[in-house]
């Protein structure tokens, strides 16, 4: 009987080099939020953006972990040119925007925002952590999941952002919380 293959949401979280892998949801430039519905094995759309809003990078996750908030934790990442969805980039992360988010229920959970490169990227492939950054870029995507949740019914504040070791720091805490729920 062959063996089956993982669904992405299991797929290993780093490959042979010690890059990460990050699934690729949800386009940049795209108004459509994408989700990976694990039960099905495909994505779905989880919420449309109004009208002129879209994402200003690709979304996704890093499979085999799990964010404070139950689902894989999430990576922004910098790319020249838009991904489809389902896509597995090798990614450095440099650094996270970290957040807490506000549910209906008023119920305040951590909810960081890993950011990552591919290091075959022309435009970010020498990008090493946050500050190699522009203040200003950090200011937008912080104000970008200001805005995303606010017209979700959500609150999202953002607690400051990190270099690279905070954010291998939280991948480290993610990949533990999930091996420890596949038990």
């Amino acid at each position: 009987m062959p063996k089956k293959s993982p669904t992405l949401d299991k797929l290993p979280p780093q490959d042979d080099d010690g890059l990460y892998h990050v699934v690729v949801e949800t386009p940049k430039g795209s108004p459509h939020k994408l989700v990976y519905d694990e039960k099905l094995g495909t994505f779905k759309l989880g919420a449309i953006m109004p009208e002129g809003s879209t994402f200003p990078f690709d979304f996704g996750f890093i499979p085999s972990t799990m964010g404070d908030d139950g689902d894989p934790l999430d990576v922004l990442l910098l790319m020249d040119h838009p991904l489809a969805p389902g896509t597995v980039v090798p990614t450095r992360l440099i650094g996270v925007i970290t957040g807490e988010q506000t549910e209906d229920d008023d119920e305040i959970e951590q909810n960081d925002r890993l950011i990552g490169v591919s290091p075959e990227s022309p435009l970010y492939k020498k990008t090493k952590t946050l500050s190699d950054l522009p203040e200003e870029l950090i200011t937008q995507l912080e104000k970008f999941f200001v805005n995303y949740n606010e017209q979700r019914g959500k609150k999202f504040t953002p607690k400051g952002s990190h270099g690279w070791k905070t954010a291998e720091s939280l991948f480290r805490k993610g990949h533990k919380k999930f091996a420890r729920n596949q038990r």
